[in-house]
This record gives C-alpha cells, sequence and structure tokens, in this order.
C-alpha cells in the first residue's frame, strides 16, 4: 500500500466508529429508502434500481477481481447487467492496451449471465438491443430451480474467476437457498455480494406488501449460511467506505 492508501484505510477504520455518521447514515437510508431514491438512476440508458455509493463499490470489486463471469440474479430493467458488461468491456479494453491486441466484444471470455424468474417482454428486448448485449446472456426462471441452477452451473465451468450477485427475492428462505446454490461458484479471493441485507435494519412498516421484512431477509439468510461456510467472510471495510449501502454484511468475500 502506498500513503494514499494507508491514508484511506486510516479514514474509512474512523468513519466507522464515528457516531454521527452513523446517525446521519440511517436517517438517510430510512429517509430515501421511503421516498424510492434507488429508481432515479440509469446505467447506459437502462434503469438500474441501485444506490450509487454501490455502483461505485461493484465497480471496485470488478476492478481487483477482474472476473470472466459475473452472475447475476435478479434482472428486472437490466441496468445491472449493463453495468457489469460494461465493467467487462473496460477490462478488455485496458487489457488490449496493455497488450497491444484488440479483442472482438463477440469474442471476449469475459461475460454477464442474469437470471430472473420473468424476464418481461419489452425488457428483454431492450437488453437485447444495447451495445453490451453481446456480453450478456439470461436465463428465465426462478435462480433455485434445479435446472436453473444446472444451467448456471454449466456455464460457470469454462469460466475461471467468477463474482457472484445476488438481487431477487428477499426471503430468508430464497436467499439462503441461492446462497447454497450459487456462492460456491465464487472463486477464492473474488466476492459473493448479497444485496439488500439493510432489510433487517430497517422498521417493518416498510415493507407492508412484501413477504419479507426484519427476521426474514437476506440478511437473516447470510448469518445462517455463514454459520457453516467458513470459506467466506463479510469484508466490512466494504461498508464501513460506502456508510450508504444497502448491503451492509453483504459483502461476502470468498478465502
Amino acid at each position: 500500500m502506498n500513503d494514499f492508501d494507508n491514508e484511506v484505510a486510516t479514514r474509512v477504520a474512523t468513519n466507522a466508529h464515528n457516531p454521527t455518521l452513523a446517525a446521519s447514515t440511517e436517517a438517510f437510508l430510512r429517509a430515501s429508502i421511503a421516498a424510492q431514491y434507488s429508481y432515479n438512476f440509469a446505467w447506459m440508458g437502462r434503469p438500474i434500481i441501485q444506490y450509487p455509493q454501490d455502483m461505485v463499490a461493484m465497480q471496485e470489486l470488478i476492478w481487483q477481481v477482474k472476473p470472466d463471469l459475473i452472475i447475476e440474479t435478479g434482472i428486472a430493467h437490466g441496468g445491472s447487467l449493463i453495468f457489469s458488461a460494461s465493467m467487462l468491456a473496460q477490462l478488455d479494453l485496458c487489457e488490449a492496451i496493455e497488450s497491444g491486441v484488440s479483442i472482438n466484444p463477440r469474442e471476449s471470455r469475459r461475460k454477464v449471465l442474469g437470471i430472473d424468474i420473468d424476464i418481461r417482454a419489452h425488457n428483454r428486448a431492450a437488453i437485447e438491443a444495447h451495445p453490451m448485449a453481446t456480453r450478456i446472456q439470461m436465463l428465465q426462471g426462478s435462480s433455485i430451480a434445479p435446472d436453473v441452477v444446472t444451467q448456471v452451473h454449466a456455464i460457470a465451468a469454462s469460466h475461471s474467476r467468477v463474482l457472484v450477485c445476488l438481487d431477487s427475492n428477499h426471503t430468508h428462505d430464497h436467499v439462503l437457498a441461492e446462497l447454497e446454490a450459487y456462492a460456491p461458484l465464487t472463486s477464492v479471493g473474488s466476492y459473493c455480494v448479497v444485496f439488500d441485507t439493510l432489510i433487517e435494519d430497517m422498521p417493518e412498516s416498510m415493507f407492508p406488501d412484501r413477504p419479507w421484512g426484519p427476521g426474514n431477509n437476506p440478511k437473516t439468510a447470510v448469518r445462517e449460511y455463514l454459520k457453516s461456510h467458513p470459506e467466506f467472510e463479510i469484508d466490512q471495510s466494504i461498508q464501513h467506505k460506502l456508510l450508504i449501502t444497502v448491503a451492509p454484511d453483504g459483502f461476502l468475500k470468498r478465502l
């Protein structure tokens, strides 16, 4: 680490124990969730439904891990798929600059695989028409259905560096089943990112029309999974850096 990196690490560690920042963060998250703040953003023209802070965190992780496959459960409008594909395109571009050999996007080994139980026709059409589409493959079906899990494992078998993002049904049982199915595909040194773990820390009244809430959500699933999977640990340095994130205790690093 250089001097600047050391300064960042010290600042992040200090901020993690700053009660004023913690209170401000909690207040902003509660107010912004109620205001549907995360629905306001797009990536390269497609709604992404993420907090900008988490988008920056994913950029940093993708640059660090340099995956050749990103697996995402939950597609919605496709913004996250487009985001991941564009990050992989930049990795290819940087490699091409360094090596002096250009890479045809259609022939790149770097791909994004998205799974959703219901890929709406208009969203599929928009994703397939996007310039990043050549890097994207989509599977329709429940992410925990045996046939879908089998297909994902078969696709992952031809890749060496895998990063996983879980962001579909947020109930405890569903996320735990996703973790059992897909977390093992995470490469050593890479991450399985579980989104919306913050549900556990929000008032139950925030989720009146959802089957999840405090006590039944991605964070409770993460806690259960980690009891029997010591090959993963929570990388809290990421949430301490971000402060504002929908994935506290959800950045799981494969040891």
